[in-house]
């Protein structure tokens, strides 16, 4: 079953030369933080460009549920009027975060220094996973988290009524876990730190000091470290949202494993800490250019060109990248599935409580396909077959995950036999236009 209905087959057929402009959807995790922040300041912030996934249009509900007005004017614009830090309203009704991780960690630590309490569930997927790793560090803040056992959802948050500034080192690299203790910290007396012995995305220290937070970061020998004064009064902002790097890595890759193709990707953002996976591939041979460098509202932006690239070869990915690149060592392994030589990836045990074991899911799924792969507890590796030479050929399991379902249909694109996934209706929750767009492309993508 798909989050939000019944299960949806989907096929994708060997196709030949992708071509045209990818206009893929808004940044996912600046459009969660969007919401988030402009329900915590005081005034109207407009939104721009909004992606309106299932998993943003539920955090945009769960805003609303906590006391913010936020009304959808069509088109990706959106308005937000805020209640300001600390001045959520305690929800009527259990707050159904969907499919998201990021939403549902993000908005946890919103409220958790709050007087009031609030129920968080989701859909199979998100109740099954660990929830602790942002529950333990708010717990430091004052407030209190019960849940089903091992700390998964449905969960109840009660909000500390008065909160005390926090030190915490984020114990695996997590924007998410750094993220809430931030949010949290908002509404705590006194400056908070926030520890990263291995940066991850940093686009709430961004936003932050963009709504007018005092932050500050510094980098020293045992990591970064982030200072934030609580209890500021966040000013409303107009927020143009750049477009998803993690959603352009599909056409992107889609463009490098099919022969005959070219394809540009506009306005994507490529904020360091989210680049990672365009450097992995150009690294590996691909094809690949940035044009039009500017910066758009903070963030570095560009227009990616991706061209089919027949000579990739296998490269070791530096266990230092994994942040930048989490979300997308799905869609790498397929690249790597067409390149010659090895591929390995190490650092990545994140995969592991994502919203599947990816490792084990994509592992499984390439197998199947015909390709080798090896697999540890924080690493995989996989043994390219050189262009032409992957077989496809199989039905897998997305297991509700949307980076999963296309993955592999990304696969089936170049491979000799068709893929199948058992269920594309995760697509939803992060990129909607998908089918649509990789169909204009020149992808054959069928319902079965």
């Amino acid at each position: 079953m798909s989050s939000h209905g019944a299960a949806l087959p989907m096929l994708s057929r060997k196709c030949t030369g992708l071509t045209g402009e990818a206009h893929v959807p808004g940044d996912k995790s600046i459009s969660h933080r969007s919401l988030i922040l402009g329900a915590m300041c005081v005034g109207e912030t407009r939104i721009t460009g909004l992606l309106e996934g299932q998993d943003v249009l539920d955090t945009g509900r769960a805003m609303r549920a906590f006391g913010a007005e936020v009304e959808d004017l069509g088109q990706g614009n959106w308005r937000v009027y805020g209640v300001g830090v600390g001045g959520f309203t305690e929800p009527d009704n259990v707050i159904d975060c969907g499919n998201s991780g990021t939403g549902v960690r993000l908005i946890m630590g919103a409220m958790a220094t709050t007087d009031m309490t609030a129920t968080f569930t989701g859909d199979a997927s998100l109740n099954s996973r660990p929830m602790a790793r942002v529950t333990d560090p708010l717990a430091l803040l004052g407030a209190r988290a019960y849940g089903r056992r091992g700390g998964r959802l449905p969960m109840t948050i009660v909000g500390a009524a008065d909160a005390a500034p926090v030190q915490y080192t984020v114990p695996v690299p997590s924007a998410q876990v750094k993220s809430a203790v931030l949010l949290a910290a908002l509404n705590a007396r006194g400056e908070s730190q926030v520890i990263e012995r291995e940066a991850t995305r940093d686009h709430t220290e961004r936003m932050l000091a963009g709504f007018g937070a005092t932050i500050e970061t510094e980098e020293t020998a045992e990591g970064r470290i982030i200072r934030l004064q609580g209890q500021p009064e966040l000013k409303a902002q107009d927020i143009t949202v750049p477009r998803d790097p993690s959603s352009a890595a599909f056409p992107v890759c889609a463009a490098i494993i099919t022969e005959g193709s070219d394809v540009l990707v506009p306005n994507i953002g490529l904020n360091p800490t989210r680049a990672g996976l365009f450097t992995t591939l150009i690294e590996m041979g691909a094809d690949l250019t940035y044009e039009n460098l500017r910066e758009e509202g903070g963030e570095p932006v560009a227009d990616l060109r991706a061209k089919f690239s027949p000579n990739l070869k296998g490269i070791e990915v530096p266990p230092a990248r994994a942040a930048s690149m989490i979300d997308e060592y799905p869609v790498l392994s397929v690249v790597a599935a067409f390149a010659e030589g090895r591929t390995e990836m190490h650092g990545v045990k994140e995969l592991r409580v994502k919203e599947s074991d990816r490792i084990d899911a994509m592992a499984k799924g390439l197998r199947a396909a015909g390709v080798t792969v090896d697999e540890g507890e924080d690493w995989w590796a996989v043994e390219g077959r050189g262009f032409g030479n992957v077989t496809g050929g199989a039905t897998v399991e997305s297991r509700l995950d949307h980076r999963i379902a296309m993955s592999f249909l990304i696969l089936g694109m170049a491979s000799e036999q068709p893929m199948q996934v058992d269920d594309g209706g995760p697509i939803a929750t992060s990129f909607p236009i998908f089918e649509s767009l990789m169909g204009g492309l020149g992808a054959i993508i069928e319902r079965v």
